[in-house]
């Protein structure tokens, strides 16, 4: 049977800056632990504390520049573009560009404080 998510659930987001993060389906959103997929609007400028997640992190960037900093390197994921953070993979998002990004990403499992393990 179809479950229609008639709205999404808005999580508060840790960073620098307000980040409005939309949950359609995890565990606020359709209560389930399998995946989550939430809709990101990132402003410019933006920077969120490192994690190491339990899960991974697939991301399509809709408008403006995700950046992503792992231990080897610095991705810039500009609107078009996706990147896959595998779980236990130390990882930092930010925004650091004018107009900060918008970007759709899907957790499997789902995203939980409990997993995320961001550093202070």
């Amino acid at each position: 049977m179809p479950t229609l998510i008639e709205k999404p659930q808005i999580i508060e987001a840790a960073g620098t800056k307000k980040k409005i993060i939309e949950e359609y389906f995890g565990c606020l959103g359709s209560k389930t632990d399998e995946v989550s997929i939430a809709r990101m609007v990132s402003p410019a400028w933006w920077t969120e504390p490192a994690q190491c997640p339990e899960f991974d992190e697939y991301t399509v960037v809709l408008k403006g520049i995700l950046q992503t900093k792992t231990k080897l390197k610095t991705i810039d994921v500009a609107a078009g573009q996706g990147i896959l953070i595998a779980r236990n993979e130390w990882v930092q998002y930010s925004t650091p560009f004018e107009g900060g990004a918008e970007y759709v990403s899907v957790c499997l499992p789902a995203f939980s404080p409990a997993t995320v393990h961001r550093e202070e």
